[in-house]
C-alpha cells in the first residue's frame, strides 16, 4: 500500500508554470521538470500522467490563478474604459519588469503549441475568448455610461483589444525594448479616445 504524498500539487504546478513560462512546452526536458519540481520521475508521471498532463494542468493552474490576477480589473462586474487602460498600462509598466522574458504563458502557449496539439488549443481558444469577453463586457459598460459613442462597434473592438493585448504579451516575452511597448500600449488605449462619445 503506498504511503502518504510527500509533495503538495499545487506547488508542483507552480513550479512547472514558471519553468513553462520562460522556456517553452519543447524547451522544457522531463529531466529539467523532475529537478525543479524536486520529485522522481515516477511520482511526477504517477500525479499527471505524462509531460503532457503536466503541462496542461499547469495551463489550468495559470488560466485559475495567475491569470485571474492579471485580469481582475478588466473582469470585474462594473469595468469600463478606464479597465482597459489601466490593463495596458499595467503591460507598459511590466515591460521592464516582472514579465520581460517571460511574457503569459497562455499567450506563449499560443504561439508555440496552439495549432500543434488539441489540448494547448483548447486552452488557448478559451483564452481567447476570456480576454473578449471581458473587453466587450468594459466596452458595453462604457457605453451605457456614455464614454463610448453609441454608435461604436463593441464586437470589432473587443477583438481589437484582444489581438493587441496577445501582441503585447508577445512583445514581452520576446523582449522587445520598453519604449516599444509602452509606444504600441499608448496607441492601442488611443482608440479608445478616437470612440469616445465626445471625440
Amino acid at each position: 500500500m503506498s504511503g502518504p504524498k510527500k509533495y503538495d500539487r499545487v506547488e508542483l504546478l507552480d513550479r512547472a508554470i514558471e519553468l513553462f513560462r520562460c522556456q517553452g512546452f519543447n524547451g522544457t526536458s522531463t529531466a529539467e521538470l523532475v529537478e525543479e519540481l524536486g520529485v522522481n520521475r515516477k511520482s511526477m508521471y504517477v500525479e499527471f500522467g505524462s509531460k503532457q498532463g503536466l503541462f496542461e494542468a499547469s495551463l489550468e493552474r495559470y488560466a485559475a490563478h495567475q491569470l485571474t490576477n492579471e485580469l481582475a480589473s478588466i473582469e470585474a462586474p462594473d469595468a469600463g474604459a478606464d479597465a482597459i487602460r489601466e490593463a495596458f498600462d499595467r503591460y507598459a509598466a511590466a515591460s521592464d519588469g516582472w514579465a520581460r522574458g517571460r511574457g503569459c504563458l497562455l499567450c506563449n502557449t499560443a504561439v508555440e503549441r496552439g495549432a500543434l496539439d488539441p489540448g494547448s488549443a483548447r486552452h488557448v481558444a478559451a483564452y481567447l475568448e476570456r480576454l473578449t469577453t471581458a473587453f466587450r463586457s468594459c466596452l458595453a459598460n462604457a457605453s451605457t455610461r456614455g464614454d463610448i459613442a453609441a454608435d461604436a462597434d463593441l464586437d470589432q473592438l473587443a477583438a481589437f483589444f484582444t489581438t493587441a493585448l496577445i501582441g503585447v504579451a508577445a512583445s514581452l516575452r520576446a523582449e522587445a525594448p520598453p519604449g516599444q511597448v509602452r509606444a504600441a500600449c499608448s496607441v492601442v488605449t488611443s482608440v479608445l479616445d478616437q470612440h469616445s462619445s465626445t471625440a
